[in-house]
């Protein structure tokens, strides 16, 4: 009985809200109907969109294009789905969409496409005086008296029946106060038409606000903005950028360009918007490379809640699943096998480097396989003679001739075994891809190609990407910073023929994500550490940041043993856990330096009945689990409260004059500088004193 009695109250709450519908509609119709100089159809489509007004929207009629006298923008509308620039259309006959063209009756209509597009950069340049990103701008074209739903280009056509529920669909992107900010910015850019017959009263612009708030300046827009994001769960994307970072969002550059700059200062959300931009330009699809497996998930939801308009349209791959795919579709065969391929290099060290030369360097096998992978075949070296003088970038264990001629004999080694077992490693497959790539330039499925977290790359993989575009305007863009390299190795984008000079290397400066003094204690464990970045400029450890958050801390514990640790860990998380009773794990990240440390910590954190969302499932929808993954894992990616427990395992030890346990050491703090700079909020460092 309860059930049908909820079912009743439903269907009537169901009956109520499509009766208010229709008298909103009516009271439209008759608003609409005022607006003389109107056609029949525009007001029709005025009443569809006026109806938004009493849910927070804001509609502009009959608006003058900037710079012109006779020229107007039948509508713009903005609200909580963002600013919308509207072209009403009465024609006779259905449009029809065919080869990226527009027509209707059979008579080319690419002008008015070209005139919407025209109109919607004019509102896009207006909004990034705000911060607002091009991506929250959207042109429509709205056709009177026919049922329409599809898309040319970044172009939406919708019907007159089809734009008021497509509009109340669209994601949050302005809170109220936003909409008011931006609609009277935009009234004052695109003023009313002279020959507007709009009469006073029109529900065009809403009363102020009755709480007595002011409308916001630009700066306290920007200002607000970033609280709200804040306070919103760390997956909730920006709709608003820094005015710098918007710039770099719909910059044209003449060839391949660079976006570098320490941790925090949002590059990643740059290159995402950025994706979103050309995918709505560009006929071509758009590739989204980078190293980490698990990246592209969080960052293809990101995209999807950003422009799902057009993230069909744009590929999230890592670069060693993409060439694979890549040597696929063009029937290449490739034979990878990670097992068999480590099971060779075994083999070889056993016979030709474990008692030789090489083993009284560095007994750990595990150092002379990145030899090869980062620094003989990552680099695409294929004689001596090329190893020999090779300035090997990141590693700072010094091999004279003799020793690389051993390092040479177990990569000989290495290759015989390898490929009589008809295997293939992860490098092998660059190489294929890559060479697959230059032999048919034309044939690229790609217009566009944005590499995130480069200097995680080989030189190869670079040269592959560097080949699907080539040196095409606004074909590569590569974002990235040496400083937060966790793989041994490196390279110069001169090395990969990429060239970035002409104002197309662009450093940004500005931390948006950590509190200062969690970004002092991250900055203190790399600040003895200068490194080469990318562009072959050495850089201090310790690098000036203009600072943005001042509300963040760190907590350091020291305890005698590992269960003391552990015990004190479980502690701290429960009580600040207890202080977000709504989402006590959501915004938590415990990360881990090892694959042994992050098993020990997934048993520890389950039998304490904390629920676990492991960083390689993380897929970038708000999750009630606390994330739990490897520092490499959490690359890219950032939360309110990091925890790492023993943290400093790893950076001590070695004896004095050991050059590759000082390698060993410099690469740790690099891989934890990382970690401590993926916490805004709450940087919990654990302790347990080594001997």
């Amino acid at each position: 009985m309860a059930a049908g009695d909820s079912a009743s109250r439903r269907a009537q709450e169901a009956r109520r809200q499509e009766r208010l519908l229709r008298e909103q509609w009516q009271a439209a119709r008759g608003e609409a109907a005022r607006w003389e100089a109107a056609s029949e159809g525009e007001q029709r489509v005025a009443a569809q969109l006026l109806v938004l007004t009493e849910r927070g929207w804001r509609l502009l009629v009959d608006r003058r294009w900037p710079g012109t006298r006779s020229a107007n923008v039948d509508m713009l509308l903005i609200g909580p789905g963002g600013v919308f620039v509207i072209d009403v259309k009465n024609w006779r006959s259905r449009p029809e969409v065919s080869d990226g063209h527009l027509s209707a009756g059979g008579v080319s209509r690419d002008r008015d496409y070209g005139k919407l597009l025209a109109l919607t950069k004019e509102a896009e340049r207006a909004v990034s005086a705000l911060g607002m990103s091009p991506v929250a701008v959207q042109p429509l074209m709205v056709f009177a008296g026919q049922r329409v739903s599809a898309g040319l280009g970044r172009v939406r056509l919708l019907g007159e029946g089809e734009v008021g529920p497509a509009l109340l669909a669209e994601r949050l992107r302005l809170r109220p106060a936003m909409v008011r900010a931006v609609a009277d910015h935009l009234e004052g850019v695109f003023p009313a038409y002279e020959g507007s017959a709009v009469p006073a009263g029109a529900p065009a612009r809403p009363a102020p606000p009755e709480d007595g708030t002011t409308l916001f300046d630009v700066g306290k827009l920007r200002e607000a903005a970033l609280e709200a994001a804040r306070a919103a769960p760390i997956e909730e994307w920006m709709t608003f950028l820094d005015p710098d970072q918007t710039g770099l969002v719909g910059r044209r550059w003449s060839g391949p360009a660079r976006i570098s700059g320490p941790a925090g200062t949002g590059k990643t959300v740059v290159g995402l918007h950025r994706a979103a931009h050309l995918a709505q330009r560009t006929s071509g699809r758009v590739l989204y490379v980078t190293f980490a497996k698990n990246l592209p998930r969080v960052q293809g939801t990101f995209l999807r809640t950003m422009a799902p308009a057009v993230a069909h349209r744009v590929d999230f791959r890592s670069l060693h699943a993409w060439a694979q795919e890549f040597l696929h579709e063009r029937g290449i065969a490739s034979h990878l096998h990670k097992e068999k391929a480590e099971t060779a290099f075994s083999l070889a060290w056993k016979n030709v480097g474990r008692d030789g030369r090489l083993g009284g360097i560095e007994v750990a096998p595990g150092y002379w396989q990145d030899e090869i992978s980062y620094v003989i075949k990552g680099r695409g070296i294929t004689t001596f003679e090329e190893y020999a003088v090779l300035p090997r970038l990141r590693r700072s264990t010094r091999l004279r001739r003799p020793q690389r001629e051993a390092a040479w004999a177990l990569y000989e080694e290495y290759e015989r075994i390898r490929k009589a077992r008809g295997v293939h490693d992860f490098d092998d497959i660059l190489a294929l891809a890559l060479e697959e790539a230059r032999a048919h330039p034309d044939r690229s499925p790609y217009g566009a190609v944005v590499v995130d977290e480069v200097q995680d790359l080989s030189l190869v993989g670079v040269r592959l990407l560097h080949a699907l575009v080539g040196d095409a305007p606004d074909g590569l863009l590569l974002i990235g910073d040496g400083q937060q390299a966790v793989y041994p190795g490196g390279f110069r984008l001169s090395d990969a023929g990429v060239d970035i000079r002409g104002g197309r290397g662009q450093v940004l400066r500005v931390n948006y994500r950590n509190a200062k003094e969690i970004l002092d204690a991250a900055l203190a464990v790399v600040a003895e550490d200068a490194f080469e970045d990318l562009d072959g400029v050495r850089v201090p450890g310790r690098r000036e940041v203009d600072l943005t958050y001042h509300d963040g801390h760190v907590v350091r514990v020291t305890e005698a043993t590992v269960a003391e640790h552990d015990r004190a860990l479980l502690e701290a998380l429960r009580a600040d856990a207890a202080t977000r009773p709504a989402r006590p794990w959501a915004d938590v990240a415990v990360l881990c330096p090892s694959w042994a440390a992050l098993r020990h910590y997934q048993q520890l954190l389950t039998r304490a009945g904390i629920p676990v969302c492991l960083l390689e499932h993380y897929d970038g929808q708000p999750v009630e689990g606390l994330k739990l993954g490897s520092y490499r894992r959490a690359k890219g990616l950032e939360f309110k409260h990091v925890y790492l427990p023993r943290h400093d395992d790893g950076l001590h030890g070695g004896a004095p004059g050991d050059e590759s346990a000082h390698e060993r050491r410099e690469l740790a703090r690099s891989r934890l500088f990382v970690a401590m700079t993926r916490a805004r909020d709450t940087l919990w460092l654990g302790s347990v004193p080594q001997g």
